[in-house]
């Protein structure tokens, strides 16, 4: 199977090839035998019911700063010339990611879109979980300075974050006795509009926050990242490290109540995260981590969801 693959993502240029599970999908895709294209989200178009993009033809070496070649520019039909396309650049989950979602939801009947674009839009990381509030930590949705102080004096140590960030950006913590708990909550109603999330801290995040991977429902590897020293915060991108891990039976239960609506809902390549066997958050924009993965366990992680995508391609027919 021969596939013309566009990827909607941040410009290759800025990416660090080392460890983005963007440019291992592409490598994996590429060695398969699959055309590649690449365009960003402020490259696409609607006109008389075609999604276009403009988009330019690629190859990947594994030679950071040599990393591709590009061809020149030309826009490309999505709907008409393209068999699959990655929507895999990075939050902020706006109205400008909202809006990337409602166009390629009108091709999503002829093209394969990944994840699936309606899914993204009605997932977002830190509302879905909701869905499965009996694993979380206690978690609270507000814009309300009361109600943080009643939540605080119940459970005593809270982290407040925004619903929309990423990468562990704006994550805070916050301890019992802690005076600066009403400028943090007004600075929070100033900068965003939306209500933000407040949930008991959980102290094992030393011991490490698992990503588990989830290819088309089923758990395909996961990493514990811990915190550097003096953070709170293990994500990658803020200075946490990566570690070899396995699952444990809380977390394959979790797994297995996630995974049927995960693949009903056309959500291939999901991260979740967990802290001592707490579900905080379900990564379906942009997960990453599949490259650490991989790099400890031996595994495939770009097959298999190549493997995943191609079967269902197939069975499109």
């Amino acid at each position: 199977m021969s596939l013309k693959v566009a990827v909607q993502m941040d410009p290759l240029e800025t990416i660090k090839i080392a460890g983005d599970s963007t440019f291992a999908l592409m490598m994996a895709a590429q060695s398969r035998g699959h055309t590649l294209y690449e365009y960003g989200p402020g490259d696409l178009s609607y006109d008389r019911g075609q999604v276009r993009a403009l988009a330019r033809p690629v190859t990947v070496r594994a030679e950071q700063g040599d990393h591709f070649t590009a061809g020149e520019q030309e826009v490309i039909d999505l709907g008409d010339d393209i068999d699959v396309v990655l929507m895999r650049q990075d939050p902020p989950f706006d109205l400008a990611y909202i809006t990337a979602t409602h166009l390629l939801e009108r091709i999503a009947h002829r093209t394969l879109v990944v994840n699936d674009p309606a899914a993204v839009r009605n997932a977002p990381e830190k509302l879905f979980v909701l869905d499965y509030a009996q694993f979380m930590p206690a978690t609270l949705i507000t814009r309300k300075l009361d109600e943080v102080r009643a939540f605080q004096a119940e459970h005593g140590e809270i982290v407040v974050k925004p619903l929309y960030g990423n990468a562990g950006s704006a994550v805070f913590h916050v301890g019992r006795a802690d005076k600066n708990l009403a400028a943090l909550i007004e600075l929070f109603g100033e900068v965003w509009r939306e209500p933000f999330m407040v949930q008991a801290f959980l102290p094992d995040v030393s011991e490490g926050d698992k990503r588990i991977v989830l290819v088309d429902g089923v758990p395909t590897g996961a990493i514990n990242r811990l915190p550097k020293s003096g953070e709170i915060r293990s994500n990658l991108a803020a200075g946490g490290a990566a570690h070899a891990t396995e699952l444990t039976p809380k977390e394959r239960e979790i797994c297995d109540v996630l995974g049927p609506e995960l693949a009903a809902r056309g959500l291939i390549f999901v991260g979740i995260d967990v802290i001592a066997g707490h579900l905080t958050e379900i990564n379906v924009t942009s997960p990453t981590g599949i490259v650490a993965i991989d790099r400890f366990n031996g595994t495939d992680t770009p097959g298999l969801i190549w493997d995943a995508i191609e079967k269902r391609i197939a069975a499109r027919g």
